[in-house]
């Protein structure tokens, strides 16, 4: 513990501050330039980003799969559809004339027999399912639930409020997936057993009607007067092209769903209500324009933000100094010729001319300033005059592009990848002068304290010896000079 100047009166806190303070000044410089190293690596990494985006951009553009776009239309709300690649330009005309379903059918387990242990068996798509049956109806359906496989949701429903102040009467609603194949029948017991089923194991399920057994619910309607009848039958949608053409035996399709997939190339068709044929769904599929655009219109506005990032980096402020003057300060991008080159090639990759042609013909229009726009209606005016051209054109300006921003923001070798790589490692260099120069301060410290220490015990000391000298010539006999 150091104490101020108890003998010599020094603030030597103060005093080793100051002369720190002095031979610190080096390192002031080293965490000045540390600071705007790491300023410029944050600038270098956010450009990088967006050169990066750039490149993705331009290389799909540059694809030709990617200019294999369409879209579809529906004539009627009854009817949507989705189009993926692949599709080709046609129509297709269908009416619907029904729609999918699941089954629905309501079980009354009450006096069922259901054996011991209690036991469901379930018939659907050709397999057998058994389902243990204990508990009340409330554990029942969760254990229906439950079975996944059997592709049922089962719910307990009051199908009465009772008689003469009784319980209400419950029963159990089964409701399975759509399509005609996934009708179910329920049996009461295990109908395996009870031989009103007969399971090869190999998927071959024969049901022996004259069995004795009690059937809960059946897939398909058997008459109005059986309490197994479904309250909805399991149906697949059935829609019917070209009906307008009047064919004797037109083509139908179904599908245990209301999409249809693959009704066309590349088209899936979904219905949601039924038409007649005299008011048939037509779908129309045709190039999507928008998106050929946007193919254009992305990589040219990916071009605008790299150049935009550049152009602000690099742009000068002024202010005015302590004395009076005004002070110019280049921007962080001031003189640096990699990112200079960067912007020039970006823009002349955009903006020169393929096989002689310009690119402001398809819309891709640089100003005097070195702005790069797109012209959307001029596009869309060389899209209509020769969409092979100048389709052929935007490939091969987006695959220039797409060549310089890989070039410069490869993740391995990019060449601003490597000048971000460098700054980091001169961030690190710095650091690690910074630290060093904190270890040799903190030792220039202890010395000085030890010196100033030293100083104060030595003049500890004199003022010792001072004193003692007083007191012995104060002990020697006076003189008279009178005498």
């Amino acid at each position: 513990m150091a104490i101020d100047g108890l003998i010599s009166g020094l603030n030597t806190t103060e005093l080793i501050n100051n002369l720190l303070k002095i031979e610190a000044a080096p390192q002031v410089l080293l965490q000045r330039n540390s600071a705007e190293t790491s300023t410029l690596v944050s600038a270098l990494q956010a450009l990088n980003t967006k050169v990066a985006s750039l490149g993705t951009n331009a290389a799909h553009s540059a694809k030709a799969t990617s200019w294999e776009v369409s879209k579809v239309t529906s004539s009627s709300s009854a009817a949507t559809a989705a189009v993926s690649a692949g599709a080709a330009s046609a129509s297709l005309e269908f009416s619907v004339d029904r729609l999918s379903a699941g089954q629905v059918s309501m079980v009354n387990l009450s006096g069922a027999g259901l054996g011991t242990p209690p036991t469901l068996t379930v018939v659907r798509d050709g397999k057998v399912y058994t389902v243990d049956a204990t508990g009340n109806l409330d554990d029942i359906a969760k254990a229906i639930n439950a079975a996944k496989e059997l592709g049922l949701s089962a719910v307990k429903v009051r199908v009465s409020n009772g008689t003469n102040g009784g319980e209400p009467e419950y029963r159990l609603q089964l409701s399975g997936i759509s399509g005609q194949q996934n009708a179910f029948d329920v049996y009461a017991g295990d109908a395996v057993e009870l031989g009103v089923i007969t399971d090869d194991g190999e998927g071959t399920v024969t049901e022996n009607v004259g069995a004795a057994a009690v059937r809960l619910a059946h897939g398909t309607d058997p008459g109005t007067d059986d309490p197994a009848k479904p309250l909805v039958s399991a149906q697949d949608a059935q829609i019917t092209l070209w009906p307008s053409a009047g064919a004797s035996d037109p083509a139908q399709l179904t599908s245990a769903t209301n999409t249809f997939a693959g009704v066309m190339t590349g088209v899936d068709a979904t219905v949601s209500a039924t038409t007649s044929a005299g008011s048939p769904v037509v779908l129309t599929v045709s190039p999507d324009a928008d998106a050929m655009r946007k193919l254009v219109s992305d990589v040219i506005g990916s071009v605008g933000v790299v150049l935009s990032e550049i152009s602000s980096r690099t742009a000068s402020t002024t202010s005015t100094g302590a004395d009076g003057r005004t002070v110019v300060t280049g921007g962080l991008f001031s003189g640096d010729s990699a990112v200079r080159g960067l912007a020039d090639s970006v823009r002349s990759a955009a903006s020169y001319p393929v096989d002689g042609r310009s690119p402001s013909e398809i819309g891709i229009n640089i100003d005097r300033y070195g702005a790069i726009t797109f012209d959307q209606a001029a596009f869309d005016a060389a899209m209509a005059k020769d969409p092979d051209g100048t389709q052929k054109m935007a490939m091969a300006i987006a695959e220039r592009v797409a060549k310089v921003a890989e070039a410069a923001s490869d993740p391995i070798d990019g060449t601003l990848t490597l000048k971000v790589t460098a700054q980091e490692d001169m961030v690190k260099d710095l650091g690690r002068q910074i630290a060093d120069w904190d270890r040799r301060l903190e030792l220039r410290r202890e010395g000085l304290q030890r010196t100033y220490s030293a100083l104060e015990v030595a003049l500890s000391r004199m003022q010792s010896q001072q004193s003692w000298l007083a007191g012995q010539l104060a002990t020697l006999p006076q003189t008279n000079a009178s005498r």
